[in-house]
């Protein structure tokens, strides 16, 4: 079974937030949660200041997606359907895994989303491998970096999701060290797309 990433961006827009987080919560995310193959999901909010302002992840197979359960609760309910309509935005992203480094954190806190296209994929996966990530990760509270190659939906091709403690992480010098080495700047010169989004927990989605 491949490991894959299901991401999915949203913006209520006119849906009432009541209205949006009760459809989620008891509707939308607990049937995702009873297809096999579909092991966690969580859902978190912008604290970025941009839009959207929603992120729901799950962890899943990816057969899952393809099987004929996940079929099933793709056709959508009246009032799903009704909510759907009415959103500003619906962003689906579906990724596989290629690179897993660092632990789970002991609760969700933050996590942090970078997505880049390149036309030097190989320079990029090595600087991730051999400067990036070991830099970041020996700041406490850096606990894991998963990297993934989006297989459907729209947006750049490959995806850095990382799980950390805080935001303030980002003001210590060790963060700014590992932004800014000259190895940085030679990958972001080949860097075509590039989204950076922070989000902080919501709450875990259950059935």
């Amino acid at each position: 079974m491949t490991e894959a990433l299901l991401f999915v961006l949203a913006e209520p827009g006119p849906v009432p937030e009541e209205e949006f987080h009760d459809w989620y919560d008891t509707e939308h995310g607990p049937a995702r949660l009873g297809v096999p193959g579909i092991r966690t999901g969580y859902r978190y909010h912008a604290l970025d200041g941009q839009k959207p302002s929603w992120l729901a992840w799950y962890e899943l197979d990816s057969a899952a997606l393809d099987s004929p359960e996940y079929e099933i609760i793709r056709h959508r309910s009246p009032r799903e359907q009704d909510i759907v309509d009415r959103l500003t935005t619906l962003d689906r992203r579906v990724y596989e895994l290629l690179d897993d480094r660092g632990t789970a954190p002991p609760e969700p806190a933050v996590v942090v989303a970078v997505q880049l296209s390149t036309s030097d994929p190989d320079g990029l996966d090595a600087w991730y491998r051999t400067e990036h990530l070991p830099l970041l990760h020996r700041m406490d509270g850096w606990y894991r970096t998963r990297r993934y190659r989006r297989t459907s939906g729209a947006g750049p091709d490959f995806l850095a999701f990382h799980e950390i403690s805080d935001v303030r992480l980002f003001d210590a010098d060790e963060y700014r060290h590992a932004t800014s080495t000259p190895a940085r700047t030679q990958v972001m010169d080949r860097v075509t797309a590039r989204e950076r989004r922070v989000f902080g927990f919501h709450r875990r989605i259950s059935r």
